[in-house]
């Protein structure tokens, strides 16, 4: 049975720019990736606001971007409203191309892992409101395309409970079945399961489970989800713009409080 998502135009059949023939559907929102400052604290805004509803003491930590957020390897993706620019979710990933993944901080990769081209996606966050569950579904299929386009061949996230359950529904493997739930640097600490996800092998493995989410992630051309460019955000200039970002971070605080 096809998952229905609210929100989301009637499918029309796609002419020729739609790709391969699929049936376009359009979306509320658009999804791009983060090139500039500005759309960063965008990004920003809503990542604190999303994790300080669940994890408040860490969320302390994500009231501005993070270093990682500007590293070579790293791609952040922005939902925003068609209807007014509004930030609506967000989500990072970053490659193992150049140097190894957050994870790795805290756990060897097993050898099925090791040598192969490598994404991880962290930092999910999505808007509180009835689209968010929406939100989320095209974040990770935006996660997808990314791996499918860039010939990244495993993508890997991490969950803690119950959100790793989440992951399950999508066919995530464990990394470390034997070890449960793991404590992560990079995610203060708290205990999360590694999980993995075969790019490669999606629609294959979803045909066969006659997964609700195969028609959205596999045949569907959705032109709102954009995962094209290569330039990241540069880290701002030593005291550029102090006064202003400083402003920026104490209005979002107090929205997102």
């Amino acid at each position: 049975m096809e998952m229905r998502h609210p929100g989301v135009l009637r499918p029309a059949v796609s002419g020729p720019a739609a790709g391969v023939g699929k049936p376009t559907e359009r979306l509320p929102f658009t999804i791009r990736r983060v090139d500039n400052e500005a759309d960063l604290w965008k990004a920003v805004r809503v990542r604190h606001a999303a994790y300080a509803r669940h994890v408040p003491d860490f969320a302390r930590q994500l009231v501005k971007p993070e270093s990682s957020d500007y590293g070579d390897d790293a791609i952040v993706f922005l939902a925003e409203s068609k209807l007014d620019g509004a930030p609506l979710g967000t989500a990072r990933m970053q490659t193992n191309l150049d140097e190894p993944l957050h994870v790795e901080a805290s756990v060897a990769l097993p050898d099925w892992l090791r040598g192969q081209p490598l994404a991880e996606m962290s930092r999910l966050g999505v808007d509180n409101g009835r689209i968010g569950r929406m939100v989320k579904t095209a974040l990770l299929k935006a996660g997808v395309m990314y791996c499918q386009q860039n010939g990244i061949h495993w993508a890997l996230a991490t969950g803690r409970a119950p959100i790793d359950r989440q992951y399950e529904q999508l066919t995530f493997v464990d990394v470390f079945p034997e070890l449960g739930f793991i404590p992560l640097r990079h995610v203060g600490n708290i205990p999360h399961r590694i999980m993995a996800f075969d790019i490669s092998t999606i629609e294959e493995r979803w045909t066969a489970a006659q997964h609700p989410l195969l028609n959205f992630f596999c045949h569907t051309h959705h032109p709102d989800i954009d995962v094209r460019g290569h330039a990241g955000v540069r880290p701002p200039l030593p005291n550029a713009g102090a006064m202003g970002v400083v402003r920026q971070a104490s209005e979002w605080h107090e929205l997102v409080a």
